[in-house]
This record gives structure tokens, C-alpha cells and sequence, in this order.
């Protein structure tokens, strides 16, 4: 028999040790569980960049070069390469319009985001850090509906779409540097 209209089972209280552990020493944004479209999007994705920040922190430029799972190639300092690019590429020259180079990649060398020697992670961190800003700046000047110009085939794309598919892309990076980071020295946490 079904339960009767407006019934609540009740639901078992859970002990503190069953949920998943906090990142200690993180330093990241709340992500309001109410709000407008906005306020909920550049939240997620600030709260994102910050995990990824917090993952990278307290490692020397050799644990964040590090392949540290196997067969993989992804590394800490890969993937800050990479989300640098990724910033760059969708807020700043899709979306914006601006004109600049492509970071971390050429024609002849389109994954040197990830394949690479000899470069500084601190800095590429830093130049991460940058284009973070920049994009910031780029989305309080427009609206959610406000277009850019997709590269690949010239259709509009809004600012609601690459916050949507920015979040996203850190999602699953947050996914391999929660990985990278616990075979390098253990720490885990979301």
C-alpha cells in the first residue's frame, strides 16, 4: 500500500564520519544551495577552481610534474596548462572576442599542454591564475544571454553555455587531480 498523501519517511541520521572529508587548508568559496542562474553558475565554477588550486598546493615543481597514475600521462602541472588554455580559449577569444595566441598548443605541437618538458609549474600556475581573472572580468561584463562567436563553425554561443560547459570541464579534471593528488602523497578530500 502506497504511503499517504504528504508522508516524509523518516530519514536515518547519518554519522559525521560517513560523509566524504573536507580538503584541509582549502580555501574555497561557499556555493549557495539557493540563488539566481548567475550567482549559482559563477559559484560552481569559482568553488571548481578553487578545488583544483587546493590540489595543486604544498607540492614541489617535481610532485607536480608527476605522471602519478599509470599508464596516464595527466599530471598536476599538465592539467594547470591545460585549464589555463581552457580559460583562455572559450571566456576570452570565443566568447569575448579577443585575439590572442592559443596557449600551450601549436599546429605542430597541439598537446603541449600535457606533453612538455623544461617548464615552470609555478608559473604555469601563475599564467592559470591570470586567465582565471581574466575570464572573471570577461563574465561580470556581460549578460547570461550575451553571445560570442564559436570558432568551429561561426554559431553563437553564450555566456549561459561555456559557464555551463566550464564547470563541466573542471568537474572531470577535479576528478584526475583528486587521482594525481592521493598517489602523490595521500592527501584526499573533496
Amino acid at each position: 500500500m502506497p504511503p499517504a498523501a504528504g508522508y516524509r519517511a523518516a530519514v536515518p541520521e547519518i554519522p559525521h564520519d560517513s560523509y566524504s572529508p573536507s580538503w584541509v587548508g582549502a580555501d574555497r568559496p561557499e556555493v549557495p544551495a539557493t540563488g539566481d542562474e548567475r550567482a549559482l553558475l559563477t559559484a560552481l565554477l569559482d568553488w571548481h577552481r578553487a578545488t583544483f588550486e587546493a590540489k595543486c598546493t604544498g607540492l614541489s615543481p617535481d610532485r607536480l610534474a608527476e605522471k602519478a597514475v599509470p599508464p596516464s600521462g595527466l599530471s598536476l602541472h599538465g592539467l594547470a596548462r591545460h585549464l589555463a588554455g581552457v580559460e583562455r580559449w572559450w571566456f576570452r577569444i570565443q566568447l569575448a572576442g579577443q585575439d590572442l595566441p592559443l596557449l600551450f598548443y601549436t599546429d605542430d605541437q597541439p598537446d603541449l599542454d600535457f606533453e612538455f618538458s623544461g617548464a615552470d609549474p609555478v608559473a604555469d600556475l601563475e599564467t592559470w591564475r591570470q586567465e582565471c581573472a581574466a575570464s572573471r572580468a570577461v563574465v561580470a561584463a556581460l549578460e547570461l544571454d550575451d553571445t560570442g562567436t564559436r570558432k568551429r563553425d561561426g554559431s553563437p554561443i553564450s555566456l549561459r553555455f561555456v559557464l555551463a560547459h566550464t564547470v563541466a570541464e573542471y568537474a572531470r579534471h577535479n576528478g584526475h587531480a583528486d587521482l594525481l593528488r592521493e598517489c602523490i602523497d595521500g592527501t584526499t578530500g573533496v
